[in-house]
């Protein structure tokens, strides 16, 4: 008789949002005004337990859909380890995964979006916070934000 293998386990939110917090980047899926599926991976950072920021030029194919749209899945994966288990004779992933769901909408508000940024530049680039408000006051209203609400919890899968 083989052995069981271990199945994924399901975690709770708050463990969801920390493969996000993780993760290099975050897949974000949307639908193209035709229809049809477009997803990529941003570069997101999340403030509170249900609101994600990410930048980007003020067109471009997500702008399209987004606008149709505003609907989008997360996905993100903070550990992805291929195993062989030669006890086993088996091929395995262990891993640490999360999806979500939400709605994305631009954000105006200059105090947001300056406020965004921060937590971007903090969470990917915090050795250069002090170059900060010198790039903002040069580009702030040539950059777009979008701000993503999750709409419902996110779930988390592992296979320690």
């Amino acid at each position: 008789m083989k052995p069981m293998r271990k199945a994924a386990r399901q975690k709770d939110a708050a463990w969801a949002l920390e493969v996000f917090d993780k993760a290099p980047y975050v897949t974000v899926s949307m639908i193209r005004p035709d229809g049809t599926p477009y997803g990529l991976p941003l570069s997101l950072v999340r403030k509170g337990e249900d609101t994600f920021y990410f930048h980007c030029a003020h067109e471009g194919e997500k702008i399209d859909c987004l606008k149709c749209i505003p609907v989008v899945s997360l996905s993100a994966v903070s550990r992805c380890t291929p195993k062989y288990e030669e006890e086993k004779n088996n091929f395995t992933e262990y891993f640490n995964s999360a999806v979500a769901i939400g709605r994305a909408e631009p954000v105006y508000d200059p105090v947001e979006k300056t406020e965004a940024l921060r937590l971007l530049c903090r969470r990917f680039l915090p050795a250069y916070l002090g170059h900060f408000d010198e790039a903002i006051a040069r580009s702030l209203d040539r950059t777009a934000i979008f701000r993503i609400t999750l709409t419902e919890p996110p779930v988390g899968k592992a296979k320690p």
